[in-house]
């Protein structure tokens, strides 16, 4: 079985920072493609950030200029560096990541379950 673990979540203040980090376990060959999606309050999820294996990004554009994403390839975790935090970037925060279990199977996607992010004053 694989999981997907994220951790970093909570409240923060406008303008205020959180890093994000998700982990994955399991049986695990490879990992290609790892990413953050969010789901705001009544609206559907949507593409933050994605990273290759190679570590080419790409990120939506509310996301440019204020988070980073980044992996660690040897722990199986990826990760979100959100810096300049408004009020519209609350919501679920979910972690994706394909994933080869064996050299004798296609990958598919796995999803955590999700931190929830709360930017208020």
């Amino acid at each position: 079985q694989v999981q997907l673990v994220e951790s970093g979540g909570g409240l923060v203040q406008p303008g205020g920072s959180l890093r994000l980090s998700c982990a994955a376990s399991g049986r695990i060959f490879s990992i290609n493609a790892m990413g953050w999606y969010r789901q705001g309050p009544g609206k559907e999820r949507e593409l933050v950030a994605t990273i290759t294996i190679g570590g080419s990004t790409n990120y939506a554009d509310s996301a440019k200029g204020r988070f980073t994403i980044s992996r660690d390839n040897a722990k199986n975790t990826v990760y979100l560096q959100m810096n300049s935090l408004k009020t519209e970037d609350t919501a679920v925060y979910y972690c994706n990541a394909y994933i080869i279990i064996s050299s004798l199977f296609h990958g598919m996607d796995y999803w955590g379950k999700g931190t929830l992010v709360t930017v208020s004053s």
